[in-house]
């Protein structure tokens, strides 16, 4: 049993859609007014076809009140984290503290090149994260005096200055799957963020990738619990019968989810498919059964 015994989140993972952009910020809408904890977004700036993340997750801040929001996850080569950073904070300021950090070292290389950014190998990408994470807590961090100095690889600073301070501690979770990824993730993020589909061995890999983050988090001086696990699942459905994880009555989401924190350390369940009524039903009939199921196991 793997439970990290972090409080419970529930949420959405939106396509942004260009071609519908009012349905995509009435998700957003719907996710806020049925009591989910957070709305995210996917963030492919080189896709045509999508709304840019950042300005829709302004918009749609603007037109919530209560979520938290999110790039699920942001595309580090196209944002570059100093300005990322401010962003953040800005919009964090601005929605009363409802901003969150996902970010990953990037993929796609072909579309982040021709939308003029680097082209790195995976190796280089997950040095470039590692000090792009710096140089964003550095910008966040106004309570040390003194401008910011980094002369990394990638990235360099050279007197940026501090802030703006984000109105609250803004956790930064990465989305990764190979093992350095998961290294840099136990060693300096506060969450994993990977989507259950893209996992190769699916839940059945899960144990080996949480103890190859908890062992980097051990050997950086942390705790295993200082990292959440979030979970993103795209291929859910409410169905009469039982079928597969995700895909059957709400009672079965329960137990599926209920089984995800206590038996694999997810506390926290992002679901896809863009489907506001199925996000309804998520928030009123599965999340609130789920967090009683775990209180009463822990």
């Amino acid at each position: 049993m793997t439970d990290y015994g972090h409080d419970l989140l529930f949420g959405t993972f939106v396509t942004p859609s260009a071609q519908s952009p009012q349905k995509v910020v009435d998700l957003a809408v719907t996710a806020d007014r049925a009591g989910l904890d957070l709305v995210t977004f996917q963030d492919h700036p080189y896709q045509p076809a999508f709304l840019d993340t950042w300005t829709l997750m302004s918009y749609a801040a603007a037109r919530t009140s209560r979520i938290h929001l999110a790039g699920n996850v942001h595309s580090l080569p196209l944002r570059p984290p100093a300005m990322l950073a401010r962003s953040v904070a800005s919009l964090d300021r601005l929605s009363g503290g409802r901003i969150e950090l996902g970010i990953g070292a990037g993929a796609f290389w072909d579309g982040i090149a021709a939308m003029g950014g680097r082209r790195l190998t995976a190796a280089q990408g997950v040095t470039a994260l590692r000090e792009a994470i710096g140089i964003i807590r550095e910008v966040w961090d106004v309570s040390t005096r003194g401008g910011i100095h980094l002369d990394g690889e990638f990235y360099q600073a050279d007197g940026t200055k501090r802030g703006p301070e984000p109105a609250h501690d803004i956790p930064i979770w990465v989305g990764s799957y190979k093992p350095r990824m998961l290294e840099l993730t136990g060693a300096y993020a506060d969450g994993w963020l990977p989507t259950l589909e893209y996992i190769e061995g699916g839940l059945d890999a899960v144990p080996g990738l949480n103890g190859r983050i908890d062992e980097a988090a051990v050997a950086a001086g942390r705790s295993p619990g200082d990292v959440r696990r979030l979970l993103n699942l795209m291929n859910v459905s409410f169905q009469p019968t039982s079928r597969t994880l995700l895909n059957g009555p709400a009672d079965q989401w329960v137990e599926d989810l209920a089984g995800l924190v206590l038996e694999y350390g997810f506390s926290a369940f992002l679901i896809g498919g863009d489907d506001p009524a199925v996000a309804e039903r998520f928030a009123a009939e599965v999340a609130p059964q789920v967090r009683e199921l775990v209180a009463k196991e822990r």
